[in-house]
């Protein structure tokens, strides 16, 4: 039976409703975007643009279709139709009405673009990612383990419909992303174009090479670019920035790449069941993507506006995630293992030598379920990083 599951932001954007004539809610296909939008503001009317006939309307007879709907309206795959973002800007210019249209996309790039030009500074623009491991704790449906969490991965449909993960990723990467793929940028050699998402997933969690991921795949340098731009801004994948500022030593300036749903990484990587993971090479991958995602997640659910990045330098020293606070770091160490020993603080330990006098907060993020308050670290549950 579906079931409907308490979104985070759900409150923060009916909060800004007031402030704001529009509002706008990106994130991947199938996030559940429409079933919030829907849930929220059921006293909008609701139109799709994925519908040709609705497209057509609105993109040949924009004033004619817009007269459609005058007062509160959510626009559904709104990039679709960028024309009406230019006459939607008119509108609430010229009616002063605060949450007047609600647009929600799957395509970050179409709709920032359209916004950028056609509605800055009036609309609030929010981003809903699948999952967090706080919603579906409230629910009951967060598995115990973190390697049966990570194969399930974060898709409303599996928990809503309960899908297995395994049919719903093989199905998500030839219904969306493809779909995505050939509409952006009419790549013909789909096989190719998968063989590069897998090779990807083999990289979460690593500084990004461009030219090795390229010639893998037998593809240019430049065409690695653009489907790396694809995927990102389908929101399959994102990048963290190194964190070089005030510090000396030699430091990495490459960035490095995660997926946003370690449910399709570990797809992608071959992976079926919480044992496969768990016996994986990369199991330590797969469980830094998952903790660096759901960071991710949290700040854009309860619109916190924050930067992450990692650190690293010329001689593979590093912390796995770092935020700069106003008295200095928080930094996090992030371990696969279940088993906490003093060798797990040792990279910390080094970065808060090379950023004294500034005062360094330390936490290790691990595989376990108890936390600690230790003297000089803080040690979390991987359960417990999103609450």
């Amino acid at each position: 039976m579906s079931r409907l599951i308490t979104r985070r932001i759900a409150p923060i954007i009916r909060a800004q409703l007031t402030k704001f004539p529009v509002v706008a809610v990106t994130g991947p296909r199938q996030s559940g975007k429409t079933t919030l939008l829907k849930s929220l503001f059921n006293e909008y009317d609701y139109v799709s643009l994925e519908s040709p006939n609705i497209r057509s309307f609105a993109t040949e007879d924009p004033v004619g279709f817009l007269n459609r709907y005058p007062q509160r309206v959510i626009f559904d795959e709104v990039q679709r139709a960028p024309e009406l973002f230019s006459y939607i800007q008119n509108r609430v210019d010229e009616s002063r009405q605060m949450g007047q249209f609600i647009l929600s996309g799957s395509q970050n790039f179409h709709l920032i673009n359209s916004i950028t030009q056609s509605l800055a500074g009036r609309v609030a623009l929010f981003k809903l990612l699948p999952f967090d491991f706080s919603e579906l704790k409230a629910d009951n449906l967060l598995p115990s383990t973190y390697s049966k969490t990570a194969i399930n991965g974060f898709y409303p449909a599996i928990f809503d419909r309960q899908i297995e993960p395994d049919i719903f990723y093989s199905n998500y990467i030839q219904t969306y992303i493809e779909k995505d793929v050939t509409e952006l940028l009419h790549i013909r050699d789909l096989k190719l174009f998968r063989t590069f998402i897998g090779l990807c997933a083999g990289r979460a969690g690593q500084l990004l090479n461009y030219s090795a991921l390229a010639n893998e795949c037998d593809i240019s340098h430049n065409t690695a670019k653009a489907w790396l731009s694809l995927l990102e801004s389908s929101y399959i994948i994102f990048f963290l920035q190194p964190y070089y500022k005030n510090f000396n030593k030699r430091l990495t300036k490459t960035s490095k790449l995660y997926f946003y749903d370690t449910g399709l990484l570990t797809y992608l990587l071959g992976m079926r069941t919480a044992g496969d993971l768990e016996t994986a090479d990369l199991k330590g991958a797969a469980f830094e993507n998952m903790i660096v995602a759901e960071f991710q997640k949290r700040n854009h659910h309860l619109y916190l506006h924050q930067d992450y990045f990692f650190w690293q330098d010329s001689n593979a020293n590093e912390v796995d995630l770092l935020q700069k606070t106003i008295s200095g770091f928080s930094i996090y160490e992030i371990k696969a293992t279940e088993t906490i020993n003093s060798g797990l603080f040792k990279q910390m330990d080094r970065f808060e030598m090379l950023a004294s006098p500034e005062a360094v907060a330390k936490t290790l993020i691990y595989g376990g379920a108890e936390n600690q308050e230790r003297t000089n670290y803080r040690v979390l549950s991987w359960k417990d990083v999103s609450d």
